[in-house]
């Protein structure tokens, strides 16, 4: 099962559980000019330009998170990439997976502009840029 929880929520999942990982599936570009969260492993689901799932992804995460019993929290840009790395990752045999819904910028507002609706930036949760 997948579990969906708010940013707060896995921020405070995150705070409880020391054990608990947030990857970030976002592309390169994104995680480090838009910004990511505090202490998020990055490992693209899929990269630009041509968009094609990261063939190496669930190998890369094996070895950010060999036991399959650790809760893995997955973050995008809004959400749905994070929720395909997820059921890829279940597929694969591990056993506690959380979509952050919104992901780190959240929708679209009614102005087609992100970080305005919700999101882990849009929340004040602790983030950075590199």
């Amino acid at each position: 099962m997948i579990e969906t929880l708010t940013p707060q929520q896995a921020w405070e999942l995150l705070q409880e559980d020391t054990c608990a990982v947030l990857i970030d599936v976002r592309t390169k570009v994104e995680h480090t000019f838009v910004g990511h969260p505090l202490n998020a492993v990055h490992i693209a689901w899929k990269e630009a330009p041509d968009w094609q799932i990261n063939a190496n992804f669930i190998a890369d995460v094996l070895l950010a998170v060999p036991d399959r019993k650790t809760p893995i929290l997955l973050l995008c840009r809004s959400g749905q990439r994070s929720l395909e790395a997820a059921m890829a990752l279940k597929n694969s045999g591990y056993l506690k997976l959380i979509n952050i819904e919104d992901g780190f910028e959240g929708p679209l507002d009614q102005n087609k502009h992100r970080n305005n609706i919700a999101g882990w930036r849009f929340c004040g949760l602790p983030w950075q840029q590199s």
